[in-house]
């Protein structure tokens, strides 16, 4: 069978010379084209001319290389982000130990000043807690008859006298605090060496001097320390400042004089219980009997 093309469709050279002329053509092209450069210049006007569809059919690939690169420095920043506030987070709890325990120890050296300044053996106690009582200021420390506290002894912490131990157990004891309304320490003034007795009870973390001349030399910021007459409190240690004198009337004998605490007596969690010689002691003031005990009694 024949396969030619008809004679209307069988024009000009055939295949085959077709494809031998172009491919020799190529030849004397790349060869002549290395040999002098003579495309170069028709190189680089086709290269500008099809530079912008370069840039065009490059701009999806450069999106999306672009939404990758974005949303990795987005997962990356969110990752260092939480790592950043987990590291905030564990230095801001080493910080606030690191500053509680540098509390804690300038504490203690005062504590330890104040032990080396008073000439009688110390247990240092920690507070363990708050009376429940509304009505009085007592607090319980962590040492007891096993650690040579006795009642009636003086307790002080690195500013002053803080109270007195009322009552003792084997394991613990309780203090009542300078402004418990049944504490009384006997004091004078340091400037001027007049003595009184402070009271506790005269108000919120406040004392009361009572028994004072309205006369008397004594002016707001004296400073009052413990006279030493009870046989109790060693003389010279730090009680109050005076905060303010109330004017008494025309016919007032005493002055009404209203002292602030130097102590840190709702503050401290580490005191000094100084252990006063036992025979110098005054007995321990008996607890306060309950409501009902006073209405049985009066009953009686």
């Amino acid at each position: 069978m024949d396969r030619s093309p008809p004679p209307f469709f069988n024009q000009g050279p055939s295949a085959h010379a077709r494809l031998a002329f172009f491919a020799l053509l190529s030849v004397v092209m790349l060869a002549i084209d290395a040999r002098v450069g003579a495309l170069a210049a028709l190189r680089q006007g086709v290269g500008t001319v099809l530079y912008p569809l370069q840039r065009a059919l490059l701009v999806p690939r450069d999106a999306l290389s672009l939404g990758r690169d974005y949303f990795s420095q987005v997962d990356r920043l969110r990752a260092e982000s939480a790592e950043l506030r987990r590291i905030e987070a564990a230095n801001a709890k080493t910080l606030l130990q690191a500053e509680q325990l540098a509390a804690e120890n300038a504490r203690l050296r005062d504590l330890l000043g104040a032990r080396e300044r008073a000439a009688i053996r110390t247990v240092i106690a920690e507070v363990l807690y708050d009376t429940r009582d509304p009505y009085t200021r007592k607090l319980v420390l962590d040492r007891g008859l096993q650690h040579g506290i006795l009642a009636g002894q003086p307790v002080i912490d690195a500013q002053g006298v803080v109270g007195q131990i009322t009552r003792v157990l084997p394991l613990s004891s309780e203090v009542t605090l300078l402004t418990d309304r049944n504490a009384t320490v006997p004091v004078e003034v340091q400037r001027t060496g007049q003595r009184s007795i402070a009271f506790g009870g005269a108000g919120p973390d406040l004392l009361e001097l009572r028994f004072l001349s309205a006369g008397s030399d004594l002016k707001e910021g004296d400073a009052l320390v413990t006279s030493g007459l009870d046989g109790v409190f060693p003389p010279g240690l730090p009680v109050g400042h005076v905060l303010r004198i109330e004017p008494a009337g025309a016919s007032a004998t005493y002055a009404r004089v209203l002292v602030r605490p130097v102590a840190g007596v709702d503050r401290s969690r580490m005191m000094l219980v100084l252990l006063v010689d036992a025979s110098a002691l005054p007995p321990a003031p008996a607890p306060e009997p309950s409501p009902e005990a006073r209405k049985r009694r009066a009953r009686e």
